[in-house]
């Protein structure tokens, strides 16, 4: 049964599927994002659940239905593998600190997390429509990094607290599982007011499903 009617071009919906790590993982991300909140009013991290993006702000005029129905065929085949936790790390050039995620112990990528974010752009890839808002966060396989954000977008808009928030998060002595499996892969349905502007002000979000990925024999 479909969960709602198809919505149009440039309404305030955007899907999001997620790989989502263990509990002692997430209880460490929010510990941090929580602080970070209170000491330096951080919030872009916090208003999300703690996960590492798979395939993000996806504007999908089809029902839900449909999406799910994409997802399942696509990770139908797949099966759960190790995840390593790198630790505290800056991501690119705009100064976000997060768990890399991303990378095995010998610092090669995770080539099966890479995959299964690869086999879900392409299963929701004809699902997606046209959006006056800005285009969706097309899957790339050479500039993917897998991570578990704790300090993101707040630092576009303060560059300047950076180092100070990188020393706090390491100051916390928040203990996180060295790896955990992947094998939670969740869709998640984001609203924000305006996403083309600072739309972690105003995002909301709903779990719409979960998949778990059976352990390799």
């Amino acid at each position: 049964m479909t969960r709602f009617s198809p919505r149009q071009a440039g309404d305030p919906y955007r899907y999001g599927v997620f790989l989502r790590p263990d509990p002692r993982t997430s209880l460490a991300v929010t510990t941090v994002t929580t602080q970070l909140r209170a000491q330096f009013g951080f919030i872009s991290a916090d208003a999300f659940p703690p996960h590492a993006t798979l395939v993000g702000s996806q504007h999908i005029g089809r029902d839900e239905d449909t999406i799910v129905e994409a997802v399942t065929k696509a990770v139908a085949p797949l099966t759960s593998f190790p995840v390593v936790n790198s630790g505290i790390r800056r991501l690119g050039d705009g100064g976000a600190v997060v768990y890399d995620v991303h990378h095995l112990a010998d610092g090669t990528p995770n080539t099966p997390l890479v995959e299964l974010a690869a086999a879900i752009d392409t299963a929701v890839a004809p699902l997606r429509r046209p959006a006056e808002d800005p285009e969706p966060n097309l899957f790339d396989r050479q500039a993917f990094r897998a991570h578990l954000s704790l300090a993101s977008h707040d630092l576009r808009l303060r560059p300047d607290l950076s180092e100070e928030a990188e020393e706090f998060i390491h100051g916390l002595g928040v203990e996180v599982p060295p790896d955990f499996p992947a094998e939670y892969v969740s869709l998640y349905r984001t609203r924000s007011d305006d996403w083309s502007g600072r739309y972690w002000l105003t995002l909301t979000w709903t779990h719409l499903h979960t998949w778990r990925l059976p352990r390799a024999d």
